[in-house]
């Protein structure tokens, strides 16, 4: 299933301070204004970590959801396939 890629309008706040830090401490650590390549870089490196995290994140979740799925719910009292025809109401 292809995603789109994250943009920095897809982000949290959070995310877009850290991203912006990240770019500052890159730009302090050469002492000169960074370039675009390398302003690029930077963003396309922290957006394939951020969208690798969500991944698992979000794989964590189909898994949990699928566990609850296929687990009977034992605080029922009433048995629907105990109490209807296998065929259907003749």
């Amino acid at each position: 299933m292809p995603t789109t890629k994250l943009t920095q309008k897809d982000m949290t706040e959070s995310e877009q301070r850290q991203l912006k830090t990240l770019l500052d401490q890159a730009r302090k650590s050469h002492g000169r204004p960074l370039t675009n390549s390398e302003n690029n870089r930077i963003k396309d490196d922290y957006i394939a970590k951020l969208t690798a995290e969500r991944e698992v994140i979000a794989k964590k979740t189909r898994a949990e959801q699928k566990k609850k799925k296929l687990k009977p719910d034992i605080s029922s009292t009433y048995e629907w396939s105990a109490n209807m025809h296998s065929r259907g109401r003749r």
